[in-house]
């Protein structure tokens, strides 16, 4: 609008410079003829208006790998790295019957300070559980903002009886931004089927972090979407548990990275000289059962297994190796060896990074926005050296070897799965 009256303006003025015969001031513009004045038609001559192209965006993109300097562990001085450790069955063992029960239920979670969920799922759910109470309700009358649909999880100890405690988890289904301040509605744990309810929970949620968001900004502290309530579940129906079954034995599994058959024999061994002839290691060589001595009472047989399982037994040193490509961590047991070999290894890094940009025409100009692409591509391709590696007959060696490479943990990862698989790593190798 300011520009339309300032054309007019400019256009009124050379009106009036033409009648008089005279230029308009500051227009550049030479007198009009006496054919225009006769006419008495204006001339307008063209305006410069200063209008400039706005500042085209000047950001790059970029993208860096880096690595930190390598730091070289210090070995413990005398360390016995070949030591054999002795452990006692309870360690090594466990009593097969006698497991922990998970149960796991869907609720909802009360009194969020509108950070609930946006969709119709947990209305839908509240409304389901209010006309349980016989109260009918349309489930968009309920703020959505305030409520969240929640799993529910427990663990019900073996044995438990009717009226015990037990701590329960709570995380969100929907998008719930935080269940911060939240309140657990009464909530049933059923088995994995759901058909039976073992259990039940409600109460005040506890969230170890908090959210606090504005328009424009937000801060959280922890994971606000997952919360835990203590002694919260109730245990409504008990679980049986026995430790002997119908024939009066009593079974020993091998717990997890400890199923090995020197650890059976020797745990067989030492129970028998306890108990003469009533251990016997079960064809899978990963479990022991244990017979009931005749004229011990039911009352006693709780000590009876208490007396076995505080017997100790030298454990193996398993030759294993456990990697975790997604964490990077490397784990070695004690009887690992390397044969000598020749390795080479290098490494590709590839950074890529796109950001476009927006290019702004100048205003009223007949040029349109545009977003051009911008890219930053680096590659760097590292030049290792072929590297001898001797044999290693101890762990504290093999540590010794592989430090020599030099390599970061995931490249490490990588070169051990290869010596394993060439035969030079003498080893089990199991991934996370």
């Amino acid at each position: 609008m300011k520009l339309t009256k300032f054309i007019f303006a400019l256009a009124v003025t050379a009106t009036a410079a033409a009648q008089q015969g005279t230029p308009t001031a500051g227009s550049g513009a030479q007198p009009t003829t006496a054919e225009g004045q006769a006419a008495g038609i204006a001339t307008v001559f063209p305006v410069t208006s200063g209008l400039e192209a706005p500042t085209q965006p000047q950001g790059v993109s970029t993208a860096n790998f880096s690595r930190t300097a390598r730091i070289r562990p210090v070995s413990r001085a005398g360390g016995d790295y070949q030591a054999r450790v002795s452990s006692p069955l309870s360690s090594l063992f466990q009593v097969r019957g006698v497991q922990d029960n998970e149960v796991n239920g869907i609720g909802i979670v009360m009194g969020l300070d509108g950070t609930g969920d946006t969709g119709l799922l947990a209305p839908q759910l509240l409304a389901n559980s209010l006309l349980a109470q016989n109260i009918n309700i349309d489930p968009k009358m309920l703020t959505t903002s305030s409520i969240a649909t929640v799993h529910v999880k427990g663990i019900i100890p073996h044995g438990a009886k009717p009226g015990t405690r037990m701590d329960v988890i709570v995380s969100t289904l929907g998008d719930a931004e935080s269940l911060f301040g939240g309140n657990l509605l009464l909530t049933e744990l059923t088995d994995l089927e759901g058909n039976n309810v073992y259990a039940t929970a409600s109460g005040s949620l506890t969230v170890g972090g908090f959210m606090a968001a504005g328009e424009s900004a937000s801060a959280t502290k922890n994971h606000v979407t997952v919360g835990t309530l203590a002694s919260a579940g109730v245990v409504q129906v008990g679980v049986d548990a026995s430790i002997v079954n119908e024939h009066g034995y009593i079974y020993l599994d091998a717990k997890n990275g400890q199923g090995s058959f020197g650890n059976t024999v020797r745990a067989v061994e030492v129970v028998n000289r306890l108990y003469p002839e009533m251990a016997r290691v079960l064809p899978d060589g990963k479990s022991v059962r244990l017979q009931v001595m005749g004229g011990v009472p039911e009352e006693s047989v709780v000590a009876y297994l208490d007396r076995a399982m505080q017997l100790e037994v030298e454990t193996d040193n398993l030759a294993r190796v456990v990697i975790s490509e997604r964490t990077g961590v490397i784990v070695m047991g004690g009887d690992v060896r390397l044969r000598p070999g020749v390795i080479q290894h290098g490494s590709i890094v590839v950074t890529i990074a796109e950001t476009p940009e927006v290019s702004q025409p100048a205003g009223f100009s007949s040029g349109v926005t545009t977003e051009v692409p911008r890219t930053n591509l680096n590659v760097v391709e590292g030049d290792a050296p072929l590297v001898l590696m001797g044999g290693a007959t101890s762990l504290e060696e093999v540590v010794e070897v592989l430090n020599v490479l030099g390599a970061t943990p995931r490249d490490m990862i990588a070169i051990m799965e290869s010596l394993v698989s060439g035969g030079l790593l003498v080893a089990e190798l199991k991934r996370m």
